[in-house]
């Protein structure tokens, strides 16, 4: 009888670490990839920098697997865009032997339950395999699911209540998602254009300063919160040098007048017309040609709705991790250590990782998604001494966002920390 795979939702940085360790241990596994090549949500934004240097981004056991290939590391102290993390590392990675047979592309998930049962049925629950629908409808099973799939696909809405403002929907033409290549493949949008760049994180600093090198294109800048302080960050005290120069940049723009910047705006309608899009927060209203929605992530659970999950009411992550991830009370440097026990569901044999397991939480980082890929394997393994030696060498960290209304997503400055 043949043992049946682990599946893996998602090829992308966290995924792909999650292979990395189940070939490791010699575990039958499927990674099941929506893109046609791995790290498709990351090549989105391949012409992004990130904060972090290489070192904070390479998982352990995946380097290790290509190293035996004879892959030449990069230099650990050098930033990585998103286009090199996905070519350079996550690519080699997927191409390895020992994984490539095991990854499948154009496999988009649908639905995840167990095999002949609903949410409803208790017995024998725990022995039945996971049935994984695809959208082509193939049923693809398996005997525990790491769900890695991210929050790239369902970005918050503009609304400053979490739902869409007034009109938001009749208006989604003028709306684009957060990092569009606003100096190469998406110049056309912008250039000599009226854009308003609505969020306080990370993701909305590196869209603003790429406008202002835009001959003519009138850029404004819209946060909820009355001071942009915690955008700037530690700037020279940023324990990430890349991360503290964006702050004193987008500072400067500010305050030269290259930035118009509007606190405490929360946006309530947009409303279209012939000569652009009004967006208004109730009293004041501006009249421009594009909007970058800037506000972050939030995960879809929309594919496990027949499995049984327990999701925290506010962060929508497990109940054990979202205190430890509480953006109220921790920034992405002070999360603990954390692994299988605080991702455990009701759902036997189901976990989410990566930016996923953090919910709405902004903290997330890649080298705590790689160590939540190793907690998790070794417990699929039985090593539960592994799994529970939870341990993060993290970059102190320690002027990242913790409001908030300052929420951004995690991949926006290329998985890193508080993009």
């Amino acid at each position: 009888m043949s043992i049946l795979p682990i599946a893996v939702i998602g090829g992308g940085p966290v995924g792909l670490a999650a292979a990395a360790h189940l070939a490791e241990r010699g575990l039958p596994f499927v990674v099941l990839e929506a893109g046609e090549r791995a790290a498709t949500a990351v090549r989105e934004w391949g012409h992004v920098r990130l904060f972090s240097p290489w070192r904070y981004t390479i998982d352990a056991a995946a380097a290790k697997l290509l190293a035996d290939a004879g892959w030449a590391r990069p230099d650990d102290d050098r930033l990585p865009t998103g286009a090199e993390l996905a070519g350079d590392y996550l690519q080699p990675l997927a191409d390895l032997p020992v994984l490539r047979p095991h990854v499948r592309y154009g496999a988009r998930v649908a639905a995840i339950t167990r095999a002949g049962l609903d949410r409803l049925r208790t017995a024998g629950r725990e022995d039945t395999p996971f049935l994984i629908r695809l959208e082509s409808g193939e049923d693809v099973p398996a005997r525990a699911v790491i769900d890695a799939s991210g929050t790239w696909g369902t970005p918050n809405v503009l609304g400053a209540a979490g739902i869409p403002a007034h009109g938001e929907e009749a208006a989604r033409a003028y709306v684009g998602k957060a990092l569009p290549d606003v100096l190469g493949r998406d110049r056309d949008q912008f250039a000599g254009r009226r854009v308003l760049v609505v969020g306080a994180g990370h993701s909305a600093a590196n869209t603003l300063l790429s406008l202002t090198e835009l001959p003519g294109t009138s850029v404004m800048w819209a946060i909820r919160s009355g001071t942009p302080f915690r955008t700037y960050g530690g700037e020279a005290d940023d324990a990430l040098p890349a991360r503290g120069a964006l702050g004193s940049r987008l500072r400067e723009h500010v305050e030269s007048g290259a930035i118009t910047l509007l606190t405490g705006f929360g946006v309530q309608r947009l409303t279209a017309g012939d000569g652009g899009v009004e967006v208004s927060d109730g009293s004041r209203g501006v009249v421009v040609d594009r909007i970058v929605s800037a506000t972050g992530f939030r995960p879809d659970h929309g594919i496990v709705s027949e499995l049984r999950l327990d999701l925290d009411p506010i962060m929508g992550a497990t109940r054990a991790l979202a205190p430890l991830i509480d953006p109220n009370e921790h920034s992405c440097g002070t999360v603990p250590p954390h692994g299988v026990d605080e991702l455990t569901q009701p759902e036997p044999g189901y976990y989410a990782i990566g930016a996923k397991s953090y919910g709405r939480a902004p903290t997330f980082l890649l080298a705590t998604g790689y160590e939540q890929a190793r907690s998790v394997v070794a417990a699929l393994d039985g090593d539960w001494t592994a799994a529970r030696d939870v341990r993060l060498d993290l970059p102190e960290t320690g002027v990242c966002t913790s409001d908030p209304v300052l929420a951004a997503d995690a991949v926006g400055a290329g998985g890193s920390c508080c993009s």
